[in-house]
């Protein structure tokens, strides 16, 4: 009797669980059918109808969640008050501004690039310092914002090739260099030679810019390049020769008031029929237009022996128009920006 009794409690529990987990099966089952939106059997008895519908005010931090009418009056004041005009002051404040803005756009616009300076230097072969000047001159052009390009010419050496063109690459200088295999017995003759060499490729390339010729000797002033870019067709400025043997000063070039040139230093006084003497190689420089296009400043295109010889053309230009040469700098044409220095070609030695 015993073991029915264990048996039949066995089977109504196994009953009760079986009915148990179909009730919940079948309850889960029509529950999944059920729409999302609506409640649900087992939603919470104090859940309203308004978890189901959404609301126009936006959800607020829990202190602000209950919403009544005198908190939906201040909300449309603040939105009022936002949306009303700016006091005069801001609006001052905002046209301040904008002319500022403006006026800088306007600044920028006018802002114009730098003019290419070419400056040309011939080197002479039987000159002992030339490498030693052609390193400092190229120190002195590092200092030169840009554009700039050197332009160096010299006589074709097999041993001195490889020195110097290593040395022009090392400075970092935008140059060219060209070669020569004349052979001169006059010094002028070769510097000639090498200034219508450089105007020649100038003008073959058409290189547009303010030419200068620049000896290995000369000492600058950095602001030197700053006034010759302003040149429009030729430019001059007064030039200090310095010796090493002589304590005194020769100065060369124009006498003039402002950047208007009227006339030029007179290397001997008492001549006075020398008005206008030769003017030195390295107190003038000139738009480089010239030499393809004359007839935009008012020269003719055919001269005869232009092409032999440019340096000679150029300096017959300068000297004869008067009324396009400007004098630098323009507000005190007597200022010394360039020094030319004489070495001793024999040295002695003090015994």
């Amino acid at each position: 009797m015993g073991s029915l009794e264990r048996s039949k409690k066995k089977a109504q529990v196994w009953k009760k669980a079986v009915i148990h987990f179909s009730l919940c099966f079948v309850m889960g089952f029509f529950t999944g059918f059920a729409p999302a939106g609506k409640a649900s059997f087992f939603s919470n008895f104090e859940t309203t109808s308004y978890t189901s519908t959404k609301s126009p005010i936006p959800p607020q931090p829990f202190e602000n969640a209950t919403y009544t009418q005198h908190s939906l009056l201040n909300r449309t004041l603040i939105n009022s008050q936002s949306q009303a005009p700016a006091p005069a002051e801001s609006r001052e404040a905002e046209g301040e501004t904008r002319s500022l803005s403006e006026k800088e756009d306007e600044n920028q616009v006018k802002v114009t690039p730098r003019g290419l300076v070419i400056v040309v230097t011939p080197i002479i072969t039987k000159d002992r310092y030339k490498n030693v000047l052609l390193r400092r001159m190229a120190n002195t052009l590092r200092l030169v914002p840009p554009p700039l390009l050197w332009i160096v010419v010299e006589k074709h050496s097999d041993g001195e090739e490889k020195s110097s063109s290593t040395m022009l690459r090392k400075t970092g200088i935008m140059y060219r260099r060209i070669v020569f295999k004349e052979d001169f017995t006059s010094l002028e003759s070769e510097l000639d030679h090498q200034r219508n060499l450089a105007l020649r490729h100038i003008e073959h390339h058409k290189l547009s810019g303010i030419v200068h010729f620049a000896g290995l000797n000369n000492i600058y002033d950095l602001d030197f390049f700053v006034k010759i870019r302003d040149i429009e067709v030729f430019g001059t400025w007064p030039m200090a020769l310095l010796s090493a043997n002589r304590k005194r000063v020769v100065v060369e070039g124009p006498v003039c008031e402002s950047s208007q040139v009227l006339g030029w230093h007179l290397r001997k006084i008492n001549n006075e029929t020398e008005t206008k003497p030769p003017i030195h190689i390295s107190s003038f420089a000139f738009n480089s237009s010239i030499l393809w296009d004359p007839e935009r400043w008012g020269r003719p295109s055919s001269v005869e022996g232009t092409k032999q010889d440019s340096i000679k053309y150029v300096k017959q230009v300068v000297l004869e128009d008067d009324t396009k040469l400007k004098g630098l700098p323009a507000q005190d044409c007597s200022k010394i920006m360039l020094w030319r220095l004489k070495f001793p070609t024999r040295t002695r030695l003090s015994t």
